[in-house]
């Protein structure tokens, strides 16, 4: 396949547009889930392990198909680089999603999650694999990996703060919850830059950008609810 440069451009400056649209619409009001969402909220509503499966399961399938079928998809430094990002999916799709103990997904939420991991999925996948041209990547760069397993242990620490049935909001204690009051954005926003430096490309610095404008201001809010 070839290098569709015109639609990675556009998806990649559609998505930093997107995020300074969420940032500006949510810095001062926050997205009515979870947490903030009142008793009065109408809405089809979705499980929670049903919504999250079903809502981050094309951003691991997309690039999963599109390696598949690439011939030349055998150069090292791609293939790593799109393994972190199908590594990220896989937890959140096979491992969160079965033992998150969240509230019920408000369906349009969960519809918007589709949509933006089907283009993301593909963005970054036919990106990395079709139209990447740098030679040498900064594999070294730990900081996917660390923001991965700051986040990892953070959703560990969140799910064990209720017993199961339990609904009522504790305040996290443990690992970086004690320095900052929403470890699990940190450890994720730490994970998409270090992705971002490691190709210095416009679709994986349009994911980071979308990433800190879309949770920055839930943890900006989580920060006050505290």
């Amino acid at each position: 396949m070839q290098c569709q440069e015109l639609l990675v451009q556009w998806l990649s400056w559609g998505m930093i547009l997107a995020g300074l649209v969420h940032l500006l619409c949510f810095l001062k009001s926050h997205a009515p889930y979870g947490r903030y969402m009142g008793s009065s909220f109408s809405s089809w509503m979705v499980p929670a392990r049903l919504a999250w499966f079903i809502q981050e399961l094309p951003a691991l399938l997309l690039p999963l198909l599109l390696l598949l079928s690439t011939s030349d998809s055998h150069q090292t430094g791609r293939c790593l680089l799109l393994s972190t990002f199908c590594l990220h999916y896989f937890q959140r799709t096979c491992v969160y999603s079965l033992l998150t103990r969240g509230r019920p997904y408000p369906l349009n939420i969960m519809v918007s999650g589709i949509i933006f991991c089907s283009v993301n999925g593909f963005l970054q996948a036919h990106h990395l694999l079709h139209c990447l041209i740098y030679p040498h990547m900064h594999l070294s760069d730990g900081r996917t990996l660390i923001g991965m397993a700051i986040n990892m242990h953070s959703d560990h620490v969140l799910r064990n703060l209720r017993k199961p049935g339990e609904t009522t909001y504790k305040i996290p204690q443990g690992g970086l919850f004690e320095f900052v009051s929403g470890a699990n954005f940190f450890g994720e926003i730490v994970e998409w830059l270090g992705y971002a430096t490691a190709t210095w490309s416009l679709p994986t610095f349009a994911f980071a950008f979308f990433t800190m404008c879309f949770i920055g201001p839930r943890a900006y809010h989580h920060h006050r609810y505290h």
